[in-house]
């Protein structure tokens, strides 16, 4: 009977392993996929909306015209490269968002169950060890506290590092010389 309960848990285990490593492949899958339907879309845009430019800056009558064409190239292509970083950061971000969330409901169950076990210890714990199960029991909270600090600090510090990406994206936007283009 012990036997048949354990071969059952192993298979129900892997099972579920199986079905959480197809939900992540999933997952990452469609992060794929929006990246891959991002660069299509990214490049028939491109190429329909500077051939006219291109155009005009090879059939220019003389050099200012050719360099005028030029210049109107430059301030869309910026805005479109930023653009697109953009659109490839927050399916990145999406994405991780998503993962995270499975690998920290993980981690949470993990968690529960270890506490459960050590429970279990404690109940069966020979008497005088009470101080050690509770030192071990302060051990865990204390490295869950230390967990839970680091996750809030790397949160903080993407949201930094996303605010001084904006930053410099509008410094960058903003520095690069206004012109219209012809139509």
């Amino acid at each position: 009977m012990i036997n048949n309960l354990n071969a059952e848990q192993f298979l129900a285990a892997n099972k579920n392993a199986v079905a959480e490593a197809q939900a992540l492949a999933s997952t990452a899958f469609a992060g794929f996929e929006k990246l891959v339907a991002l660069n299509m879309a990214v490049t028939k845009t491109a190429l329909l909306q500077t051939t006219p430019d291109y155009l005009a800056a090879f059939s220019a009558a003389n050099p200012t015209d050719a360099l005028a064409a030029q210049a109107s190239l430059v301030k869309p292509l910026v805005e479109q490269t930023i653009s697109y970083g953009r659109s490839v950061y927050e399916i990145a971000s999406q994405t991780a968002a998503e993962l995270t969330s499975v690998a920290e409901e993980k981690f949470a169950l993990g968690q529960e169950a270890l506490a459960a076990a050590v429970d279990s210890m404690a109940k069966n714990a020979p008497a005088g060890s009470e101080s050690a199960v509770a030192m071990f029991k302060s051990a865990m909270a204390a490295g869950q506290s230390a967990i839970d600090t680091a996750k809030s600090s790397a949160k903080k510090a993407v949201e930094l590092a996303e605010k001084q990406a904006t930053a410099v994206t509008e410094t960058a936007l903003s520095s690069v010389k206004t012109t219209s283009r012809k139509k």
